[in-house]
């Protein structure tokens, strides 16, 4: 049995590899869809003017790689003073790829909205503030939280969905997939006219593909992240162990 996981293979395939052995099945990584940056030409069209930001809020690493390209494009050399506030610790480090950490002012939060209104603060209050996101994201609950707080903000889409040609894949090789974005359904339905009858199971990783897996029609044989269902691997392994 061969199962599609709709993601770059990761670096350690461990786990995988236990279950591969232990239930005879063979898995295939590989992205249905790219983010990808705008190109200098695109993001000009939403009329946005880099230099008149003294701060930017990001959420992923695509945005900060976006951002700096497109500084780097339109010519706009981003000054010591500028501020960033980002989602995560993990996002903050990742601006060490473009700026030197130490010398800059970088905050973050645990992954929430409110944690990253919470440090901006009335500190910062004052700032103009680029909220960098992609065409997909979900921004709602964090431009309401900066409305309420009454902060200078743009949002600004700094890269795209792009979705990647499934044709290659045979997807009737395959007994099921693992899905993690609405666009991933997206890319399927270039080839699936049907998800209900397409003979594929349908593993849904994120609530954001679980909801348009049931929009739909079709059927969810295992969903997470759960308490018991913590990565894609235990999501697969409860799966299997199923079909045993």
């Amino acid at each position: 049995m061969k199962i599609l996981i709709s993601q770059k293979q990761p670096s350690n395939t461990a786990a995988y590899q236990i279950l591969e052995e232990k239930f005879g099945v063979s898995f295939t990584f590989s992205p249905l869809f790219l983010i990808e940056p705008l190109s200098l030409k695109e993001f000009r069209a939403r009329r946005i003017n880099l230099p008149d930001y003294t701060a930017v809020v990001f959420s992923s690493r695509h945005a900060i790689d976006a951002y700096f390209k497109l500084c780097e494009e339109s010519r706009f050399k981003v000054p010591e003073t500028m501020k960033y506030f980002c989602s995560t610790e993990l996002v903050a480090i990742y601006l060490q790829k473009h700026v030197v950490y130490r010398k800059r002012k970088i905050f973050f939060g645990d992954g929430t909205p409110a944690s990253v209104v919470s440090l901006i603060g009335p500190k910062h209050k004052g700032e103009k503030f680029l909220i960098a996101t992609s065409a997909e994201s979900k921004r709602e609950d964090l431009t309401t939280l900066f409305d309420n707080a009454k902060l200078d903000y743009t949002v600004g889409e700094l890269v795209k969905p792009v979705l990647q040609d499934v044709s290659a894949l045979q997807l009737s090789d395959y007994r099921a997939v693992v899905l993690y974005n609405p666009y991933d359904l997206k890319a399927l339905g270039a080839q699936i006219s049907d998800f209900r009858t397409c003979g594929l199971d349908f593993i849904a990783y994120g609530k954001g593909i679980a909801a348009a897996l049931q929009e739909a029609g079709a059927d969810i044989a295992v969903q997470g992240p759960a308490p018991d269902i913590t990565s894609v691997a235990k999501a697969l392994q409860l799966y299997l162990e199923k079909r045993a």
